[in-house]
């Protein structure tokens, strides 16, 4: 089944896109959700007409997103844990952590947008990515410390 895509949707697509998926996933996921119309010729006619509309509005985005990605520059985040021998945490920095420390220092981020190739479980320096738009990813320091509390 051929949709057009209304938001950008992970591991399918960006806004605007017409792709191919399964029939259920379209009936069951992207309908019931608004992120996609199925792919008629009018809904096609629609997706040129507001092509442009689209690429406005990416523009504006990727420019807010490069202002906000220019906040981050020198930025490290500390996060303070729980930690036994041999440096590994009990438990884990998860995105949920990330998010939480960064919009409690007064940044505006989302937890599906933090890149983690897994959860960090030791002590010490590492780095994150934040994927501030699709064109804009920024990588983050984050420093885990040991909580003597």
């Amino acid at each position: 089944m051929q949709v057009i895509l209304r938001e950008d949707v992970r591991h399918l697509g960006y806004v605007g896109d017409v792709v191919s998926v399964k029939s259920g996933y379209a009936r069951n996921f992207l309908f019931p959700r608004g992120l996609a119309v199925h792919a008629d010729a009018r809904q096609l006619n629609r997706l040129a007409h507001e092509k442009r509309l689209i690429e406005a509005k990416l523009q504006k985005t990727r420019a807010e997103a490069e202002r906000i990605a220019e906040k981050f520059v020198g930025f490290s985040l500390v996060v303070k844990k729980a930690a036994g021998e041999g440096d590994k945490l009990f438990g884990s920095v998860t995105t949920m952590d990330v998010e939480a420390l960064l919009n409690d220092k007064g940044f505006s981020v989302e937890r599906r947008q933090i890149i983690m190739s897994e959860n960090l479980k030791t002590l010490g320096a590492h780095k994150i990515q934040l994927r501030l738009h699709r064109d804009v990813v920024i990588e983050l320091n984050v420093e885990v410390i040991r909580d003597e509390d």
